[in-house]
């Protein structure tokens, strides 16, 4: 998809749907002596989700992972719609659009791997990290210029709002 077409997209986006691992987080996953899984997260990242939040778009997390320590992060910016441990993406995106009455074409799912090939198939705008794998990047519409945990979340959101006039609109302008 050209990035015009793309672009013309975004005035109608009023959802944003992440995967956790590879998208929010770098995919890498430390593993201490208790057997604990620990994972960075992008504070950016973290200010677009609750810029989002504050402006009133919905924010969607639909992961196979099911870190509770990742569920206090995004609940700590107010992230209410938190869906881990999904076995099947693609029933919960369906149940979650139906739930909220959203239109698919008004969403946003970024997703990095296999396991969301088929659900981004299902929004309007499916987008990626730049180090999504390449079946991922194929069906994009969008692949950021930001890796996964790296600040992609933040590039998709930025520019939605952006075009939609939201960006930080209560700024002080003498920061410009």
């Amino acid at each position: 998809m050209s990035e015009k077409s793309y672009k013309e997209q975004l005035n109608n986006i009023t959802t944003f749907i992440f995967d956790v691992d590879g998208v929010l987080t770098d995919g890498t996953v430390t593993v201490t002596t208790s057997g604990d899984m620990l994972r960075k997260m992008n504070i950016k990242d973290g200010y677009a989700l609750k810029t989002a939040i504050d402006n009133g778009y919905n924010i969607c997390i639909i992961s196979g992972g099911s870190n509770e320590g990742v569920r206090l992060r995004l609940q700590g910016l107010g992230v209410t719609d938190i869906f881990l441990g999904v076995q099947n993406k693609v029933e919960q995106l369906n149940n979650y659009l139906s739930k909220k009455n959203i239109d698919s074409k008004c969403a946003i799912y970024m997703g990095d791997d296999i396991p969301d090939f088929k659900v981004m198939q299902l929004v309007g705008l499916p987008c990626c990290p730049q180090d999504a794998a390449p079946e991922i990047k194929a069906i994009s519409s969008y692949i950021s210029h930001k890796n996964g945990g790296k600040g992609a979340a933040r590039d998709i959101i930025e520019q939605v709002m952006k075009v939609q006039g939201k960006w930080n609109k209560n700024f002080d302008a003498k920061y410009d």
